[in-house]
């Protein structure tokens, strides 16, 4: 017997020229002009996506998230609000914390990303884990993410 998959789109402030490959959970969020989601995606609540920003299959982004214009997150990729620093699962949604993406980052496929800032014009490589805010333009990858060189 197939399942049924549903698609769960509430509330959603959609910009001009949006493209949605469902399935997709998406709620509370705002999309900017000529954003993509591609399928499997969960996007929470007092998220933002910048215009022409393009977010791959399997990711997921948390509440609280901001990410700027003509960004790339690759497949995969994970964003979390909250470090367990006390050992349990914070549930009041008023001390999560929050991430801010800049304009032009690219993260790659797989990157887990903590509640941090990161500067615009980043390449977050393949796999990496961004525990600390980025505030250098440059090219990060490893676990935690590192520095490894200038854009060129």
């Amino acid at each position: 017997m197939q399942k049924l998959i549903k698609n769960n789109i509430r509330d959603v402030r959609f910009g001009k020229k949006c493209v949605i490959v469902k399935p997709v959970n998406l709620y509370e969020c705002e999309l900017g002009n000529n954003v993509f989601i591609g399928p499997f995606v969960e996007i929470g609540k007092d998220v933002k996506v910048g215009n022409s920003t393009r977010i791959s299959s399997h990711t997921f982004i948390c509440p609280k998230v901001k990410i700027g214009k003509n960004c790339f997150i690759g497949h995969g990729v994970m964003f979390t609000n909250d470090k367990f620093s006390n050992g349990i699962i914070n549930f009041n949604e008023k001390d999560w914390l929050k991430t801010k993406i800049g304009n032009n980052v690219l993260i790659g496929s797989n990157a887990t990303i903590m509640p941090v800032k990161i500067v615009d014009n980043v390449v977050i490589g393949a796999g990496s884990v961004v525990t600390k805010d980025i505030k250098k333009t440059g090219i990060y990858a490893g676990n935690p993410a590192k520095y490894l060189k200038p854009l060129k």
